[in-house]
């Protein structure tokens, strides 16, 4: 999976259900002294309400959305889908042409409904790297790139194989590549990339599985140890800061995060990689979900506003499916927008730090 290793991390909560407390009984209501009492009965638990249904029409920034663009990410990805419901409405899809914004919209207006997921969030951005690569170690490109040692599951369980600082203690006896370190460190948070090799090839390394450990985003450690101003801790002021520190100081740091992840090698065939769901990532329209909580295929609104980082868009408002998944992605209401492949993509995704609200479109009642 594209997302299995990735940087950021975040929580929310579920609502409870309530229970009626017992009435207190009237005097007259009240048992004879000579009359044994029977024990009070419990009151029945009730479900939780469900969220209240929204017209789309009524979501934040649905007027300004790219319906066209909206209609065809959903309907090239909707096959992904398990319920029966969304699979109803994925074949209608399917059996329209390609439409226009007008038609795009009536589309989505006539067949889903949207509710409200839960309260504030996070979303933060990722993206599919190009980095440059080696043969063999030369200069500073002195990390391996590893394959997934012979006998360990592509996912183990906690700490069932050493720390990032105890694999890179190890000679590889087959890497696949090398890289700078640092570009290393971001492929692996990323989960997988493009390597460009001096002959002019470009493979695709893709993720094979990780050493069992827990991811550590190194942001907040860099900030309290006053490395990076609280503003600036974007992936691209990581990156740099690694860059120029390379060596004891970078390493270290690294290896704050004991999550290491390793790769296989395959051609590269030009499209954006796929996904936990199988299929190509749409850029800007594809978000990784925890899967405990939502389901692959299932299509949301972001409604996401006041970035916390240095040079970031302002709002991110449009609709989006859930086709991948990662290590840091938890809770209800926490999203990772796929922005795309290369390098102005990974500067933007590394400004993504917003607050984000998220409503769940449902298949409207036919």
């Amino acid at each position: 999976m594209f997302r299995a290793v990735l940087t950021v991390a975040a929580t929310l909560v579920l609502a409870a259900c309530a229970s009626l407390p017992p009435r207190e009984p009237e005097p007259w209501e009240r048992p004879l002294p000579s009359r044994p009492t029977r024990p009070a009965q419990p009151s029945p638990t009730l479900p939780p309400p469900r969220p209240a249904m929204l017209p789309l029409s009524q979501l934040p920034g649905w007027a300004q959305e790219d319906h066209a663009s909206a209609f065809a990410a959903y309907r090239q990805t909707c096959a992904v889908v398990r319920d029966p419901a969304y699979a109803e409405v994925c074949a209608r899809a399917r059996a329209e042409p390609p439409l226009g914004a007008d038609a795009a919209r009536r589309f989505f207006e006539a067949n889903f409904r949207a509710e409200s997921v839960g309260p504030e969030g996070l979303l933060t951005g990722y993206f599919a790297p190009q980095y440059e690569a080696r043969f063999s170690r030369q200069g500073e490109f002195s990390a391996p790139v590893r394959p997934r040692p012979a006998g360990l599951p592509a996912n183990p369980g906690t700490q069932a194989y050493g720390d990032r600082a105890a694999i890179e203690s190890t000679e590889e006896a087959r890497p696949l590549a090398w890289m700078r370190p640092e570009d290393l460190f971001f492929l692996q948070i990323q989960g997988s990339g493009t390597l460009r090799l001096p002959d002019g090839r470009t493979v695709r390394a893709l993720y094979d599985g990780n050493n069992g450990w827990p991811f550590v985003a190194i942001a907040g450690p860099m900030r309290e140890q006053g490395l990076l101003p609280g503003n600036n801790t974007s992936g691209q002021a990581i990156r740099q800061w690694l860059a120029d520190h390379r060596g004891r100081e970078a390493e270290a740091v690294m290896r704050l995060n004991p999550r290491y992840v390793f790769f296989r090698t395959a051609p590269d065939d030009g499209l954006d990689p796929a996904g936990a769901a199988g299929v190509p990532l749409p850029a800007g329209r594809a978000v990784a979900v925890d899967l405990t909580r939502h389901a692959l295929g299932e299509l949301f609104w972001i409604d996401a506003s006041a970035p916390t980082l240095t040079g970031a868009f302002p709002i991110y408002r449009r609709l989006v499916v859930a086709l991948d998944t990662g290590g840091a992605i938890k809770g209800d209401v926490r999203a990772d927008l796929y922005i795309g492949r290369g390098d102005a993509a990974g500067v933007e995704a590394g400004r993504i730090r917003h607050d984000l609200i998220m409503y769940r479109l449902v298949p409207a009642p036919r």
